[in-house]
């Protein structure tokens, strides 16, 4: 399972591929998740949106960008006007990697190689979507869809290019927004947040 080539694409469909993702065994981390979570959205979706990995309500229902973080995304995508409909949301890994504590399970950073070995199902998806604009949202993203390190501070708000040649926009996750603690610093945040999806917005034909 998952050891095809990469650069092929031997699926015509989200669904094949999302199917075929179920059995993943390309990196360690499935032995310890719930379940695979792929990305959701239509193939003629002009945007994708893709995170980090998934967090434990995403692994336990088996969708992506369901739990708190996923709700803000939502609220901040209507505000800006950007159309659900027209979107794809994935990520960069999609096995929930986390540490163990009591009967929490708390998230872990996806490491190098489990990020490259995840690349060929994201690869898989933009292929079949092939979106106008891709989003990276944090680090991770960043460097799973341009293929190195990208110092998201400094690049916020920028536009690279993912190895497909499609066009990056580089931001924060959503969930960055929900751990500031000041209310005033959260309030300015989520409005730079705002304007980073407003630029993804006119980066899209409509």
């Amino acid at each position: 399972m998952g050891d095809r080539p990469a650069g092929k694409l031997p699926f015509n469909s989200l669904q094949a591929l999302r199917e075929e993702a179920d059995g993943c065994t390309r990196c360690d981390l499935y032995k310890h998740a719930t379940q695979t979570v792929f990305g959701e959205g239509g193939r003629v979706a002009r945007v994708v949106f893709v995170g980090e990995q998934p967090g434990d309500r995403e692994d336990i229902e088996g969708r992506p960008f369901v739990g708190p973080a996923g709700r803000l995304f939502d609220a901040i995508l209507e505000e800006v006007g950007i159309d659900r409909e027209k979107t794809y949301v994935t990520n960069a890994v999609k096995h929930f990697k986390f540490a163990p504590r009591g009967k929490r399970r708390i998230h872990s950073k996806p490491n190098v190689g489990e990020i490259k070995a995840c690349r060929w199902w994201l690869d898989q998806e933009l292929t079949l979507i092939k979106p106008e604009v891709a989003v990276a949202l944090g680090a991770t993203a960043a460097r799973a869809l341009v293929g190195r390190q990208v110092p998201v501070t400094k690049l916020r708000g920028d536009v690279l290019e993912s190895v497909e040649g499609v066009p990056v926009v580089i931001t924060v996750h959503p969930s960055y927004l929900l751990r500031i603690p000041n209310a005033v610093d959260k309030k300015r945040e989520r409005e730079r947040f705002c304007e980073d999806l407003r630029k993804v917005k006119a980066l899209m034909s409509g």
